[in-house]
């Protein structure tokens, strides 16, 4: 029995928000997990330290291995936000942080139960022979500590829904033109925030940061973010242009209409 155009349709539609929400899942998942590692944006693309004045401080850009998944979570939300509107990305938005709240509670848990002793033996020296704790370096990679849970959890969730609100009231502006711009201007205008947030939260109110590290940190943080925003938008077009093909051209505007005026 062949089914009405209609369920299809609306079953696409499922399909595509169940796909969405496990992107952005996933790549929020990621991104808190591998946060504790920093790396030097300037050796990887192989340039000089950028000694940046900010702050009273010379300042390179290293950053937080989370900033390799994160721009995903942000395009992904405004995807969302684009064909299923504020309720969508709100939803996800608050699954996302109880599972990041409970990824944090089993990875304790995980740090806290005792060490087999054959896998203390087999792993009891690195790459270049020395004397190495496996079990130590797990806990201190996995074990990132309240100050951070919290500042990332608080980070996330301010993030997220300013960028609703900045992403909606644009299209509200502009219609069905200039997606760049409110994406773009929605991630800009949230980053902004969640850049501070978390680095204010878990180095000054947990750890023993002054205001002055934590502007010029977070400062370096948004920097890069704004580039990766800028750069990415082309992900966005494209993005859109296989989910009007994939839902039909008619639907998918029938979609963000919708979306725009719930």
């Amino acid at each position: 029995m062949t089914l009405p155009h209609r369920t299809i349709q609306e079953a696409k539609r499922q399909r595509l928000f169940l796909l969405l929400c496990g992107i952005f899942l996933t790549n929020a998942l990621i991104a808190e997990i591998i946060g504790g590692k920093i790396f030097s944006v300037e050796t990887l693309l192989g340039i000089a330290p950028a000694q940046l004045p900010i702050g009273g401080q010379k300042l390179d850009f290293n950053m937080t291995a989370g900033v390799i998944s994160w721009p995903i979570v942000f395009i992904t939300s405004d995807i969302i936000n684009e064909y299923f509107g504020r309720k969508g990305v709100k939803r996800i938005s608050y699954v996302t942080s109880a599972l990041i709240v409970y990824t944090f509670l089993i990875i304790y848990v995980a740090t806290k139960v005792p060490p087999a002793q054959f896998w203390l033996d087999l792993n009891n020296t690195d790459s270049q022979g020395n004397t190495f704790n496996i079990n130590d370096a797990f806990s201190k990679i996995f074990n990132q500590g309240l100050g951070i849970m919290i500042g990332s959890i608080t980070a996330f969730l301010l993030g997220q829904l300013l960028d609703i609100l900045v992403f909606s009231w644009l299209r509200r502006k502009t219609g069905s033109r200039f997606i760049w711009l409110r994406a773009t201007g929605s991630t800009m205008f949230s980053q902004l925030i969640d850049s501070f947030v978390v680095i204010g939260i878990a180095f000054y109110v947990f750890g023993n940061w002054d205001l002055k590290l934590v502007f010029s940190v977070g400062t370096i943080n948004y920097l890069y973010k704004g580039v990766v925003a800028i750069l990415l938008t082309p992900l966005l077009y494209i993005a859109h242009y296989f989910i009007d093909n994939y839902l039909g051209k008619e639907y998918a505007e029938e979609l963000s209409h919708q979306a725009a005026h719930e």
